[in-house]
């Protein structure tokens, strides 16, 4: 027999080993938990402790049922199988999400547990499916996508890509698969199946909210918020691949300087040091970095550092992180995680040892040398094969566990830094999973191409970045792989991308420019060579002038800026929106990718097709918008065609606010 039971504050249902529990996480939101012939976990992968809140719980035959605020939860047992489906409702009786229920003669399970010798599971969970439903977040994926629904996605990292299984839906829910095991989800027009490949427990987190703020907000609250973005994160980054010496990166500075360019970070890449894991500069090619440092800072510049999480098995720290355990290790064959420049693998980010041991080296080598900004990349980690089946962490299998690496790697340095009396921490990282915004994670879309296909689809991944709980994100402005500074087909793409940039949380110029130039070190060896120029003055001096333009208006705007950044510190808000979430009511907003707001006043459309001299924009009723370009107002509740040449992007401001910005680009 089954029992249906109060306990403490939840809600849970017993019956042949499985242990179900519904109990209140934040207001108006649920944590759902499930596991067989064992007991509940307390995980605390990206879900935060919250303050209690009393359910009100009615138990019943066959029917029972929690309530907490504007969310319920209903439990219903079956006369015939004993089996239990879930059903959330909000306060005014609608149904949000359902199980898909056992189907009859189907004998379905909508938890399905299947084992895996050795004592995990693979896990199946099911929901019945809404299919004129819409969908949005999950992270970053290279797709021209917004709206996920009807869409398999892969729950797993890769280069440019990012799962962080948050969505939100237009039917007034949001829901967090609580489980970094790498797996699957299919938001298919009959069913919504979510899939771990090995775990030992479903973990769910869901809320009701009556507009996408209120979701966005109560999912801040559950898996913490950004610390506040620093003054010198709201500015220009200039970075390339790479600056291969310090008086090359010294020079650019120094220029950026001498024109009177505004410019709050320089960026020192990869292969800075000598073998990968050593964590320091090399000597040869950086002979004096305090020097180096000082000087930027009487700049008003600040570096940021590149940090990779793979170790060389010729790193000087290799042996000892090997003897102390505190590397990723192969489940079968030769530990090398990846094959760059040597063989190497990657720390074990989620070993508190590990993440201690690298900060150190870190501390010592950067740190103290005043570098207060680092650039984790390959954050997810970056297998030469993504065999995920195939590598061990001190948390876990990365099967089981895989997907919370980038999490612990920008925990590794927040911790530090903010142990070492930092305050405002803000790195950047290639890669995110839920709660990675809580440790000042930075993200941006990784090693993406140069073309126009591939920055409709950054668009949309920012977009669904911002609605999964990453407020700051960002892109290689221009795009990362290919462009030559002399084609004038490469020139207009950045051109139309840096304007864009502008719009972006922070804007960050970087690209592998090509023709890359060699480099050798003293002994006659072959090193990482350096890309092409890449700096506002490599693409013409008209073209030139447009980006300078733009960064100062980038300057002007650092005041609004500045209070997204306090929205997104303390309430959790995106920095970039899409159309829906400040225009809920407006059907059409739900549809709309090509265009955005920047926080609640600005309404951006960038130019994303070559050729394109204008474009149409949507303006939302119950507003009036004055065009940035020329200072035209409009009505709202009409699409209008705007001239767009290729040193304007269109851009609207909301009932008259920021007039100041008027006639500035």
């Amino acid at each position: 027999m089954y029992t249906m039971s109060q306990e403490g504050n939840a809600l849970v249902y017993r019956y042949d080993g499985e242990v179900l529990s519904v109990e209140p996480w934040g207001a108006n939101s649920f944590r759902v938990r499930s596991t067989i012939l064992g007991e509940l976990e307390d995980t605390d992968y990206a879900l935060l402790k919250q303050d209690e809140v009393k359910a009100e719980i009615t138990v019943g035959e066959y029917r029972s049922e929690i309530v907490n605020g504007k969310i319920r939860a209903v439990l219903e047992v079956s006369n015939w199988s004993k089996k239990c489906d879930i059903s959330f409702y909000n306060q005014n009786g609608k149904l949000l999400l359902k199980e898909a229920g056992e189907g009859g003669a189907l004998n379905k399970k909508n938890r399905f547990f299947k084992p895996i010798i050795g004592g995990d599971f693979h896990l199946t969970v099911t929901f019945a499916s809404e299919p004129k439903e819409k969908l949005f977040g999950m992270g970053q994926y290279q797709q021209d996508i917004l709206n996920v629904k009807n869409c398999n996605l892969e729950l797993a990292h890769r280069n440019s890509q990012a799962s962080v299984p948050f969505v939100l839906s237009d039917q007034g829910y949001g829901f967090l698969w609580h489980n970094p095991a790498v797996g699957r989800v299919s938001f298919a027009s009959n069913t919504t199946e979510w899939y771990a490949e090995s775990t030992k427990q479903m973990d769910y987190w869901i809320t009701a909210g009556d507009t996408p703020d209120e979701i966005e907000r109560a999912y801040a609250d559950a898996t913490g918020k950004v610390p506040m973005m620093p003054e010198y994160g709201m500015g220009f980054w200039q970075c390339k691949l790479r600056y291969w010496n310090q008086e090359q990166l010294l020079e650019v500075a120094r220029e950026y300087k001498k024109r009177n360019i505004p410019i709050d970070v320089i960026v020192c890449d990869f292969f800075h040091w000598p073998k990968m894991g050593d964590f320091r500069f090399d000597e040869e090619f950086f002979p004096d970095p305090d020097a180096m440092v000082r000087e930027l800072k009487d700049m008003g510049i600040e570096l940021m550092v590149s940090v990779w999480p793979q170790i060389d098995w010729k790193s000087e720290n290799y042996e000892e992180m090997k003897q102390k355990g505190l590397l990723v290790k192969a489940e079968k064959g030769v530990d090398i995680a990846m094959l760059y420049n040597g063989n190497s693998t990657f720390y074990d980010a989620t070993n508190p040892r590990s993440r201690a041991y690298v900060w150190d080296k870190c501390k010592q080598n950067y740190y103290d040398k005043g570098i207060k900004v680092f650039w984790l990349d390959e954050a997810e980690p970056e297998y030469s094969g993504y065999d995920f089946d195939n590598y061990r962490y001190y948390q876990g299998t990365n099967a089981q566990i895989g997907n919370i690496y980038p999490q612990a790697y920008a925990r590794t340095f927040y911790e530090g830094q903010t142990e070492a009396g930092q305050e405002n921490v803000v790195n950047l990282l290639r890669c995110a999973w839920a709660g990675s915004q809580r440790y000042g994670a930075l993200v941006w879309s990784g090693d993406i191409h140069s073309d126009w296909e591939t920055f409709r689809r950054q668009v949309c991944a920012g977009l669904n970045m911002g609605v999964a709980g990453i407020p700051w994100w960002t892109t290689d402005i221009g795009g990362f792989s290919g462009g030559n500074p002399e084609d004038e087909s490469f020139r207009r793409l950045l051109v139309r991308w840096f304007e864009w940039g502008t719009f972006c949380p922070v804007m960050r110029l970087h690209g592998d420019r090509v023709p890359s130039q060699r480099v050798m070190n003293q002994a006659g060896e072959v090193m990482q060579p350096t890309g092409a120029d890449n700096e506002v003055w490599s693409f013409g001096g008209e073209n030139c002038e447009t980006l300078v333009k733009y960064i100062r208006f980038r300057e002007a705007m650092r005041p609004y800026t500045r209070k997204l950044m306090e929205e997104a510190h303390t309430l959790g808000r995106p920095v970039m929106r899409t159309m829906f979430y400040e225009f809920p009511e407006q059907e059409c907003c739900w549809d709309m990718k090509e265009q955005y707001m920047y926080g609640s006043d600005m309404l951006v459309a960038p130019v994303m097709y070559e050729d394109a001299v204008e474009r149409q924009v949507y303006l939302p009723a119950g507003a009036k918008w004055t065009l940035v370009h020329d200072g035209t107002e409009y009505e709202g509740r009409q699409t209008v065609t705007v001239k767009a040449d290729l040193d304007v992007i269109p851009v609207f401001l909301r009932d008259g606010k920021l007039s100041e910005l008027v006639g500035l680009i």
